[in-house]
């Protein structure tokens, strides 16, 4: 929740604005957030925000009338008392077990995977993010008899109408775009040498500069390859100027090495741009067919796939079947099955 750009963000402010409506219609009671101390939600319906308290450690008076908690990430740290309130239902979303997959050392994985497990064993419900995870959480967790259902993110939206300029940099010339987190996991250095081979692109890349030494390494690389002047590590920016990057971008490329979903990949295909993956975790759940992928990231092997990629793309009006592979994720989907799924714990 610390950044509003973040897919954690996204998901939280995504299923407030679906839920509530639908509870709003059934006249039944909203579902309140539970946020830490000076962090809101941009919400479209009315908000129903609950801040964190200190005094909340000994007293939560909210949950005296409590019937389903979500817990909305496997790294949470509040979960009510199973004793001291035995009819709340616990359904706890698991985004990924990334840690596994990011080489980290075994000591951090295992910290990390004992934790999500301590929530697991709390929960009476347990929601993947996509078909990947759950296998990830059969495979490396204790689920015992708890159901885990998978429901997937939905499509975030992006305005067709983006008129004005970007504020952040607005590119000479046609550019490659990338979104994330500007750390290793995201794996961007590797699409680099698209530069050397493309000499008439630019790289765009935006997301927080999450590790700051990744960041000059980029730098640093480019630099030796002579292209520092065609990279643009743009960092956090506005909506907007995210909308105005995808709309006019050539081509968006996203070589994740562990994701739970993929949220700006369908934001890229949405407006029917060529889209090349990893094909780590997720992501080809997410891309299906309508994807281009990175069978492995040496120099020769990025410009070849990247080339022949878009060679398909120009000659086979790719752009249709893109935009339609969203259609497979919706938001008010999402939140329909989450809503039945807490109604059937409260039954």
């Amino acid at each position: 929740m610390k950044y509003s750009h973040s897919g954690l963000y996204q998901y939280c402010q995504q299923l407030g604005n679906h839920i509530n409506p639908l509870l709003r219609a059934e006249k039944q009671p909203l579902m309140q957030l539970y946020l830490p101390p000076r962090r809101t939600l941009k919400l479209d319906a009315e908000p129903h925000h609950l801040p964190e308290e200190r005094w909340h450690k000994l007293f939560r008076p909210f949950l005296k009338d409590c019937r389903v908690w979500h817990a909305p990430f496997q790294s949470g740290r509040i979960l009510p008392s199973k004793k001291r309130y035995p009819n709340i239902k616990v359904v706890l979303t698991i985004h990924d077990l990334n840690v596994l997959h990011e080489g980290k050392s075994e000591a951090l994985q295992q910290k990390s995977l004992a934790h999500t497990q301590s929530l697991i064993d709390r929960s009476d419900a347990i929601v993947c993010i996509s078909n990947f995870t759950k296998s990830d959480v059969l495979t490396h967790c204790d689920v015992g008899n708890t159901p885990v259902h998978v429901i997937y993110n939905g499509l975030n939206k992006v305005p067709a109408q983006v008129e004005k300029q970007p504020v952040s940099y607005k590119p000479d010339r046609e550019f490659l775009l990338g979104i994330g987190y500007q750390n290793r996991k995201k794996n961007f250095h590797v699409l680099l040498p698209l530069l050397q081979s493309q000499p008439d692109l630019e790289l765009l890349l935006v997301g927080h500069h999450d590790d700051p030494v990744y960041v000059d390494q980029m730098r640093q690389i480019a630099q030796r390859m002579g292209v520092d002047q065609r990279l643009h590590l743009l960092g956090a920016v506005s909506e907007a100027d995210k909308a105005w990057y995808l709309k006019h971008c050539k081509a968006f490329l996203h070589p994740s090495l562990a994701e739970g979903f993929g949220l700006p990949v369908l934001e890229a295909m949405q407006f029917g741009k060529p889209v090349f993956l990893s094909m780590a975790t997720s992501l080809p759940e997410v891309g299906g067919d309508a994807a281009f992928y990175f069978p492995s990231y040496e120099a020769e092997v990025v410009q070849g796939v990247f080339e022949e990629g878009m060679k398909i793309y120009k000659s086979t009006s790719r752009a249709e079947a893109i935009v339609q592979n969203t259609s497979r994720f919706s938001w008010e989907e999402s939140a329909r099955q989450y809503l039945t799924l807490y109604q059937s714990l409260m039954s």
